[in-house]
């Protein structure tokens, strides 16, 4: 199927026996406690989750960071993006407004330089509606490209993009694309050596969501669709009496099937491999994969890492390990973590960026030039937090 456009000792035995029978049952008595004074079922779950991270051993928690802003003319903001340019700098964009959804949501980005982080500056708006998920990304030619939704909900958008030559100094003018045509929903494409675009999609409908794959040759003029990839039987039912936290933007959550939102990286010559955002019902990290470099796909199947239906991204380092950025808790949007795989199937979790309740999601990650990985992500939906993380604190050997 074508599509063509326009351009995350000293005690006995018997005392330690006694302390951790006395640890249970007040571990036991404040659960109880909580349970009668009617503690939020979401809270509880973050609050579980966090502890399960700091206690977790070879698990680092906080990191360095910093604020892409502190003031801004908006008070919501979600779904960063993040590239770095030619002179080494970062951009970021991202969508905000009153709140996700209003007609005044548009999209605004931030330059980092030695300096630091600009005042954000809006990129894009569209008229009387709202816009969603910007995506930055370099094509093979050095064009810097922003992909972005608008429409009233993601089951109805419609995709728009412009591009830049000089590294978001100056933008052409706004392109709509052709209705089912998207380019990357969420996450960066993969850009293969040969210059092929490889852009993680996906469409959300009634009760029902797909990966799709849209590959571009020639720089983003002519797509070829492949899909759907969906996942492999009907997932897995959510746990008796767990009931996740309704997902912004999901329209009949409690009963949507499928994921979405998918992070394609390169395996090796022309093995590649997505990683999708699921719902509920699976509740782990779905992957599928290719094996000439994009044009058709297996379905996808569950990994052994939890998603609490939030999204996630994925980074294929040069040494051929891959870093996921993610979610690790089955109800909420906390905590932040890092994984690593030698394998790119059996993840070690190694970093808790954020561990506090609250809202850390829809990350963005990349590896510059220097070999760092950086990284943006929503911060309780009122600002945006930059991460640059070394290298050589990614763990060796995980699987």
């Amino acid at each position: 199927m074508k599509a063509k456009t326009g351009s995350s000792r000293n005690a006995s035995s018997e005392a330690r026996s006694r302390a951790g029978a006395e640890a249970r049952a007040g571990a036991e008595a404040r659960a109880g406690a909580e349970a009668r004074d009617g503690v939020d079922a979401r809270a509880g779950a973050e609050a579980r989750a966090v502890a399960k991270v700091r206690s977790a051993s070879k698990v680092r928690t906080g990191g360095n960071g910093e604020f892409v802003f502190s003031k801004a003319p908006f008070a919501s903001c979600h779904a960063s993006t993040i590239v770095e340019l030619r002179d080494g700098s970062l951009l970021s964009a991202w969508f905000a407004g009153s709140a996700e959804g209003n007609p005044d949501v548009a999209i605004w980005g931030s330059r980092r330089t030695p300096a630091g982080w600009s005042r954000p500056v809006e990129l894009v708006r569209e008229s009387g509606i709202a816009c969603y998920n910007p995506v930055l990304f370099h094509a093979a030619d050095d064009r810097l490209w922003l992909y972005y939704k608008f429409g009233a909900h993601p089951v109805s958008w419609t995709a728009g993009r412009l591009w830049s030559d000089d590294d978001g100094k100056s933008w052409s003018p706004v392109e709509h694309l052709p209705a089912g045509l998207y380019g990357p929903v969420r996450t960066k494409p993969l850009v293969m050596n040969d210059g092929a675009i490889v852009s993680g999609t996906s469409v959300e409908t009634y009760r029902s969501w797909a990966c799709w794959i849209e590959r571009s040759t020639d720089g983003g003029q002519i797509w070829t669709k492949a899909g759907p990839i969906t996942v492999r039987g009907d997932g897995c039912a959510p746990a008796a009496g767990h009931e996740p936290p309704e997902v912004p933007g999901s329209e009949e959550w409690k009963y949507t099937d499928g994921i979405i939102q998918p992070s394609v990286v390169s395996m090796g010559g022309q093995w590649l491999r997505l990683y999708a955002r699921a719902t509920a019902r699976t509740g782990r990290v779905c992957v599928a994969d290719s094996s000439d470099g994009g044009a058709t796909w297996t379905q996808a199947h569950p990994i052994d890492v939890p998603n609490p239906n939030s999204g996630i991204d994925a980074v294929a380092l040069r040494d051929g390990r891959v870093v996921l950025i993610y979610n690790h808790t089955a109800s909420g949007r906390s905590p932040l973590n890092l994984a690593v795989s030698e394998d790119g199937e059996h993840f070690q979790m190694f970093e808790a960026l954020e561990s506090q309740p609250g809202e850390y999601s829809y990350p963005a990650m990349i590896q510059g030039r220097e070999g760092d990985l950086h990284i943006t992500y929503t911060w309780n939906r009122q600002r945006m937090r930059y991460v640059r993380f070394p290298l050589e604190a990614v763990p060796k050997g995980s699987t």
